[in-house]
């Protein structure tokens, strides 16, 4: 098993930085992301599986998989900040105002040496924030009342160690960052890094092979009640309406939530989602306590190399029988003015929110209106980007964009106003966002859609609808049902395995 960097290498490189990645490449013929995770979950404590599926169809080059975390971190607002380490240690203190920069600062500390042939993402902190976050960056919009829920506004694992599927170069990277404090240390911290990556690479050989299961036959789905009535959700919608013809928002996106008992564990109905609705940001983040599952379509914001960017999807049309059907339901539309419109009105959200912290007169929109095709769905999509402000950072760019205008309305924040007082439920981690903030300075994020939440045997699916002035009430309310049948309906095929 050849080592990089070398003995030699490592210690040159020392006294550039305090993390230095140390890894080795593995052939990846004879395993999968799915088994890799399953037999590395299998060794205890959280974990999580990060897989990206371009257009519906090609797997994007890189996978990540990240297992016992030397930090964890659990946000309560109001209440406070759990840390549980490797170790067993347990520590905690008042949540600040903003959970956020309690991992900005624990980042901070590190200054890794960056190494040629790295992915974008080389270890670091990986987790969520909930829709409630956004109250810590805008204290005008109020948190509702009731927490069906009970989760954290926020959790991430900080982790060290990291698993890299290359479909590029049919590789597996194992990755361990190493710890040096100076460059006296260099020696010890290598070969603690080198005899972690052998425990790796072991536990990868000796591991539990996952079971192979038939591949999920589709059928009917029974929507369970939503935390609405349907007369309270139309009702919901005319207030919005209302709201839209006084002139206080452009729109507002209701929801609405849907829960059912659940007794298998989060990687099936992983499975499940990788094979009937393969998605841009596959997430697969299992805490303990709880979990998220998701097929997110859309990126929340990234941040490579000092380039922001977010795209904005909206406007849908099914995907056609054959190539022909296809285009026209391409043309139809690109030709319908109220997608247009609401296509545009989150471009102009993006680059507002991307303005703010990025150098003046960089945010460009270099595609605009083009249509993307997904495994049974096709969108419109634009492609916003700029150059971070050299003041700024990742953690800068989140809170700029948070939320994602999908999610909330237009002006965002007269729009989640409306939201809390009208859905009365906070959302917990459903339309927030789901992320990494990595040791080198990048970020990747989508948005928290498409995403199911496990806690307690229970699974809850959120779903939602853009209310705007000539919405129809019983048609928003449908389109609620329809988007959460799609994941309901992989929960009972991951219940059948």
């Amino acid at each position: 098993m050849q080592i990089f960097p070398s003995r030699s290498e490592f210690q040159k490189h020392a006294g550039k930085g305090n993390l230095i990645p140390v890894y080795c490449d593995l052939m990846a013929d004879f395993e999968t992301p799915v088994s890799v995770y399953s037999k590395l979950k299998a060794s205890g404590g959280p974990a999580y599986l990060l897989e990206s599926i371009e257009g519906g169809a090609t797997l994007n080059r890189y996978s990540f998989i990240g297992f016992q975390p030397r930090k964890t971190f659990e946000m309560h607002l109001g209440g406070e900040v759990k840390v549980r380490y490797r170790d067993g240690k347990e520590e905690s203190f008042p949540c600040p105002d903003d959970p956020l920069s309690v991992i900005e600062e624990e980042m901070a500390q590190y200054n890794p040496v960056r190494l040629p042939d790295m992915p974008r993402f080389i270890g670091g902190a990986v987790g969520y924030l909930s829709y409630e976050y956004i109250h810590c960056v805008e204290a005008s919009v109020p948190i509702a009342d009731k927490d069906v829920l009970k989760m954290p506004v926020a959790h991430f694992l900080v982790t060290d160690t990291l698993v890299i599927f290359d479909r590029a170069r049919q590789t597996i990277r194992l990755l361990v960052n190493a710890h040096v404090s100076s460059p006296e240390e260099a020696e010890a911290s290598y070969d603690k890094a080198v005899e972690a990556l052998q425990e790796l690479a072991d536990l990868l050989r000796k591991g539990r092979a996952i079971p192979t299961l038939p591949v999920p036959s589709s059928g009917t789905v029974e929507v369970p009640d939503g935390n609405f009535t349907k007369d309270r959700f139309e009702s919901m919608v005319e207030t919005c309406k209302e709201y839209i013809r006084s002139g206080d928002v452009i729109q507002v996106v209701g929801s609405q939530r849907f829960e059912k008992r659940y007794t298998k564990s989060p990687l099936d109905l992983y499975r499940v989602l990788r094979i009937v609705n393969p998605s841009p940001y596959m997430v697969l983040f299992d805490a303990g306590p709880y979990a998220l599952v998701g097929a997110s379509p859309e990126v929340h914001v990234r941040l490579t190399d000092g380039l922001a960017e977010v795209r904005p999807i909206a406007g849908t049309r099914p995907r056609g029988k054959n190539t022909e059907t296809d285009i026209a339901y391409e043309k139809e539309l690109l030709a319908d003015e109220k997608e247009r419109a609401e296509h545009l009105m989150l471009v102009d959200l993006a680059r507002n929110d991307l303005g703010r912290v990025c150098e003046y007169g960089s945010v460009k929109v270099p595609e605009y209106m083009v249509v993307e095709r997904y495994s049974h769905v096709m969108h419109i999509v634009s492609q916003v980007e700029g150059d971070i402000a050299g003041n700024r950072n990742a953690y800068d760019l989140m809170r700029a964009t948070f939320p994602a205008g999908t999610v909330s309305g237009a002006p965002k924040i007269r729009a989640m106003q409306i939201i809390a007082e009208q859905e009365k439920e906070q959302r917990g981690p459903y339309a927030g966002a789901v992320c990494y903030f990595s040791y080198d300075g990048n970020l990747d994020s989508c948005i928290a859609i498409r995403t199911a939440t496990i806690k307690d045997e229970t699974i809850y699916v959120q779903s939602g609808a853009g209310l705007v002035a000539d919405s129809k009430p019983d048609a928003e309310y449908q389109e609620t049902v329809n988007k959460a049948s799609g994941m309901l309906k992989a929960i009972d095929l991951a219940e059948k395995l």
